[in-house]
């Protein structure tokens, strides 16, 4: 597995302050993709366990961080390898929330329990899902490029067998 970018801390892929890592290889191909050099599998540095420790060790010593994004690419097109290392980054930060984009869609990734890109799914709290689609393009809308795609909070949608939309929490003040 490649990674094409990381930030260590970002505002734009998620709620709160995230460490973002975008995975390298997407065959969904969208037009108008923002990224298009993501698409390539070989695109980037190798992400290994070397790599990855370094990352997680960043990400535990950075008590401002909120959680971990995994975008693209796709992750889903790396399904073991990305389930693996949220496994090895909650081992560091028990409890890490993880929000995950993909371009399939929340029925697509829940219709066989028994794949990759299930168990994957199952280690997140928030799915930005759905392909971009650039003539539903709105840039006004919170974490996402196009009308169709949703934020759906994974546990509570797995366990009431529905999507549960995810929504902004009004701060206290």
């Amino acid at each position: 597995m490649n990674i094409c970018g990381y930030y260590p801390e970002s505002i734009n892929e998620g709620e709160g302050l995230r460490a973002s890592i975008f995975l390298s290889g997407c065959r969904h191909r969208c037009p108008g993709c923002f990224s298009p050099q993501t698409w390539n599998f070989n695109y980037g540095e190798v992400f290994d366990e070397t790599r990855q420790r370094e990352i997680i060790r960043e990400m535990a010593d950075n008590p401002l961080l909120d959680g971990l994004t995994l975008a693209g690419g796709d992750p889903f097109f790396s399904a073991d390898e990305a389930a693996a290392f949220i496994d090895l980054a909650r081992e560091s930060i028990p409890g890490l929330d993880v929000w995950m984009y993909t371009g399939y869609t929340y029925e697509q990734l829940t219709s066989d329990p028994d794949s990759d890109e299930y168990q994957l799914l199952r280690r997140g709290q928030v799915l930005v899902d759905g392909r971009f689609e650039q003539g539903l393009r709105d840039v006004s809308l919170l974490y996402r490029g196009s009308s169709n795609q949703r934020l759906i909070r994974i546990p509570e949608s797995l366990a009431s067998g529905g999507v549960v939309l995810w929504e902004r929490q009004a701060v206290p003040v």
